[in-house]
C-alpha cells in the first residue's frame, strides 16, 4: 500500500454566530497558547534556555487572538453571522 506524503483535513467549515465563533476560535487559540507556553517551560527546566520560537508564537497568536475579537465585534454589532473554514496541511518534513 502506497503512504501518501501530503495530507489535508477539513477541521471547520461551517456558519457560527458571532459567539459560537469567538468561542470556537478562542478555544483553539487558547490551545495553541497553551502548548508553546509548555513547550518554553519544558526548554526552560529540560535545557535551561528558553524556547524564541514559542515565545514569537505566543506574541503572534496573542496579536491574531485580538484582531479576531475585533472582527467577531463588527460581526456582532452588524446582527451576522460568520463563515469559519480551516483545513490544515500536513506533509512529511525532510
Amino acid at each position: 500500500m502506497k503512504t501518501e506524503e501530503k495530507k489535508e483535513f477539513k477541521l471547520i467549515d461551517s456558519t457560527f454566530s458571532p459567539i459560537e465563533a469567538n468561542n470556537v476560535l478562542s478555544d483553539l487559540i487558547k490551545s495553541k497558547i497553551s502548548y508553546h507556553k509548555l513547550d518554553d517551560f519544558s526548554q526552560h527546566i529540560r535545557f535551561e534556555r528558553d524556547s524564541q520560537h514559542s515565545k514569537d508564537r505566543i506574541e503572534q497568536l496573542q496579536t491574531t487572538q485580538e484582531e479576531l475579537r475585533e472582527f467577531i465585534n463588527i460581526a456582532k454589532a452588524k446582527g451576522v453571522n460568520l463563515v469559519i473554514k480551516s483545513t490544515v496541511f500536513i506533509e512529511y518534513a525532510e
